[in-house]
């Protein structure tokens, strides 16, 4: 596992800057990833950001049984490297079970493992098994420290390249909290670069609706302040409407107001590495 990864290229970014994974919760179309991309790249490379393309090809993990799961695996996963091909760009989904690895690492770069699942170590193996970049959520039932467990069944199973993601922790039964002090014990405790999901980090599960809710209107809060602690990565989704999007549309940020948050965080950044 001596090539470069993904994870290489994104954290090979200018000194003190920060890298982004984003794009939509599930891949609902070809046209609609495609465009997504498209306007993100756009945005990243004027402002000299790392970027890498995400989207789930199957949600495992919904509150109800008729949620929209996905397009079908192999459909899905060939939208993914379409994004890859033409834009030259990495690009990120979900996996949940062992099986689907060695699958999904055909298609993309990054695999990442749901915040549910972190502490599954077959997922874990499997998913370094295939020599990609491999991204964990962290547990919202988990410290950020004891992430390190995690981190480490990826490194004793030969692949170096990994990071982890911080999406908040449960706080009582239909909310979120983050706790900043987790960027930098992540760093700490897990030696590798620590994200924050800027809007899964604002989800309301477990509404009585079976649908969740979210905050949107303080992803820029969230956002602000991972920057300012010193995130290795920022991680969002978006859609050009979230009110129809197919999943996770109550906590998304709004495509048209990506670049100019994006613009802000990269001021914020410059300005507290000149504390330092």
């Amino acid at each position: 596992m001596d090539q470069p990864t993904a994870l290489d290229f994104l954290t090979a970014s200018p000194t003190g800057s920060f890298f982004l994974l984003a794009g939509p919760c599930v891949i609902e179309n070809e046209e609609m990833a495609l465009d997504t991309a498209e306007e993100l790249l756009s945005i990243t490379s004027s402002l000299n950001i790392p970027f890498a393309f995400k989207g789930s090809y199957r949600k495992a993990n919904r509150s109800r049984l008729d949620s929209f799961t996905g397009i079908g695996d192999e459909k899905a996963l060939k939208v993914l490297r379409k994004v890859k091909e033409t834009l030259h760009i990495p690009v990120i989904t979900d996996i949940h079970e062992a099986a689907e690895a060695e699958m999904a690492a055909e298609y993309v770069d990054i695999l990442q493992i749901p915040a549910f699942l972190c502490r599954q170590t077959d997922l874990l193996v499997a998913a370094a098994n295939t020599g990609k970049s491999v991204n964990i959520k962290k547990g919202q039932f988990l410290a950020p420290e004891s992430m390190a467990y995690a981190v480490e069944k990826v490194r004793q199973s030969g692949n170096l390249s990994v990071s982890v993601t911080d999406r908040g922790t449960m706080f009582g039964y239909q909310d979120l909290i983050v706790d900043f002090r987790g960027i930098p014990e992540i760093q700490l405790s897990c030696r590798c670069p620590a994200i924050m999901d800027i809007t899964h980090s604002l989800q309301q599960p477990n509404q009585s609706a079976g649908v969740t809710g979210g905050r949107p209107a303080m992803i820029s809060t969230i956002a602000k302040a991972a920057i300012a602690v010193g995130a290795d990565g920022i991680f969002l989704e978006t859609h050009r409407n979230p009110a129809e999007a197919k999943s996770d549309g109550a906590n998304m940020l709004p495509l048209d107001e990506v670049k100019h948050l994006l613009q802000n965080l990269v001021i914020l950044r410059e300005a507290v590495n000149s504390l330092h």
